[in-house]
């Protein structure tokens, strides 16, 4: 299950969206999250699958190996299916036991099980593109005018491109803390919930020492190489837009035009076809 998070990993291959400038791509991550919590219907979220799958398919990575992290969000999806499917009141469709399933609550937990879903994938295409410094350097590009108001951009941005980073390295070294245990015959699956969360315990405690040190060894790192935040500092590459950069712009701003007109229209023309 842990292997099966590709959040803060890179998948390096040749692609259209891996040559994009890292603002691009961090621009449009954000507005497409944005676009799944302002459309509210078929046509909004038919804009933003044919929109995701434009994306996938231009990234060149494979789409099984892109949805492996929705695996990690099974357990988190079903809660929200259950609560919105019996907590929302409306119209009921019937009962089961003393719970009663409405109309609006299976419109809303599908709504959200869609909008979550596209989330991770969205959120996963942007980091499997890019690799952590083009993040640092595209996060801290966007947010330099915020250095007028002495806000630390550099810092910031390296503070969560770092995070972003040892995602994967946490997952793996959790993964084999977690084999490690089992091989002691740990068991983490049997017994009621306090049982099951004391027996993490044993895994809990190894990979909080196991966190600080990579933390203080990356802190020493970078003070051995005379690190002293984004002052002064100069780019081997600074970032420039090209022409591609600017037809993914138009691209996205494409996007939200007709998620927009068919999130209004769609529900209308099935209207009318249907009476």
């Amino acid at each position: 299950m842990l292997r099966d998070i590709t959040l803060g990993q890179y998948y390096q291959v040749d692609s259209v969206i891996h040559r994009l400038d890292p603002r691009v791509k961090l621009g449009t991550t954000i507005l497409f999250i944005i676009s799944l919590f302002v459309f509210d219907g078929v046509g909004g979220y038919a804009a933003a699958a044919l929109f995701l799958a434009l994306v996938i398919r231009l990234s060149n990575v494979p789409f099984r190996f892109m949805i492996k992290g929705m695996k990690s969000i099974v357990f988190l999806l079903s809660i929200t299916v259950v609560f919105n499917l019996f907590l929302t009141p409306g119209e009921p469709m019937f009962r089961l036991w003393k719970l009663t399933v409405t109309q609006e609550g299976v419109r809303l937990a599908v709504l959200l099980s869609i909008r979550l879903g596209f989330l991770i994938i969205g959120s996963s295409v942007m980091t499997l593109t890019t690799t952590p410094n083009q993040l640092t350097d595209g996060l801290e590009k966007m947010l330099k005018p915020l250095n007028k108001l002495k806000v630390p951009v550099h810092e910031i941005a390296m503070m969560m491109s770092i995070a972003l980073r040892f995602i994967p390295i946490l997952m793996e070294e959790t993964d084999k803390i977690m084999k490690a245990q089992l091989a002691r015959c740990a068991d983490f699956e049997s017994g009621n919930l306090i049982k099951k969360a004391k027996s993490l315990v044993p895994l809990l405690v190894p990979l909080f020492i196991s966190a600080f040190r990579r933390a203080n060894d990356l802190a020493m790192a970078m003070e051995a190489r005379c690190y002293r935040g984004g002052e002064h500092r100069t780019k081997m590459k600074p970032l420039q837009y090209e022409k591609r950069d600017y037809i993914a712009y138009l691209i996205v701003l494409c996007y939200l035009v007709a998620g927009v007109i068919l999130g209004k229209l769609l529900p209308v023309l099935l209207g009318t076809v249907l009476a």
